[in-house]
């Protein structure tokens, strides 16, 4: 089953994104470091946001189905960039686990990292480095 998104250049650097099946829409904008305004998150942005979402949602997934309730789990995500080609170089980042998850949970839940669609979407040559805690 495929998902349209709708993309209008709206002017000023800028790009109005529509989630084709419910309508919700959001805006884009060139980052800093690539000479523009930096108002809001940026196309490459949205790929850390894909892949930090993605992981929470196959873990909670993960943990529902095991009866662990894994509310206030969080990620946090730092994209890098490379230039010369100019492209996502690695995300970094730091996954907090609910207090109390037990370990056979948490080493469960880790795999997810690499199960979620997005990251088994990206090149090989993209780093992907999380620290549990």
């Amino acid at each position: 089953m495929g998902v349209k998104i709708g993309a209008v250049y709206a002017g000023d650097q800028q790009v109005e994104l529509t989630h084709g099946p419910s309508g919700n829409r959001f805006v884009t904008d060139l980052p800093v470091d690539n000479g523009g305004k930096g108002r809001t998150f940026s196309p490459t942005d949205l790929f850390a946001c894909s892949l930090a979402s993605c992981i929470l949602t196959i873990m909670a997934k993960v943990a529902e189905r095991d009866g662990v309730d894994f509310r206030g789990a969080s990620i946090e995500v730092e994209k890098r960039m490379q230039e010369n080609p100019r492209r996502v170089a690695a995300f970094i980042g730091v996954i907090t686990f609910p207090a109390g998850l037990p370990e056979p949970e948490r080493k469960k839940l880790a795999e997810c990292i690499k199960a979620c669609p997005v990251h088994r979407s990206l090149h090989p040559d993209i780093k992907v480095e999380f620290e549990l805690r």
